[in-house]
């Protein structure tokens, strides 16, 4: 599942979320330390991981 990374504009707190595709597209997100709505998507890291053998 993706990870989406999340900053909080009340707190100033970085926060990521584990969720699908389908419940992304649903969510809308608070930030669990101050339960505030004001929360902008950061740019996170994406790891591939294959099942190619040498």
């Amino acid at each position: 599942m993706p990870v989406y990374e999340f900053f909080c504009k009340e707190c100033k707190k970085a926060f990521k979320v584990t969720v699908s595709l389908a419940e992304y597209e649903k969510k809308k997100f608070i930030c669990p330390k101050c339960h505030s709505k004001k929360v902008e998507q950061r740019m996170a890291a994406f790891f591939a991981v294959t099942a190619k053998k040498s």
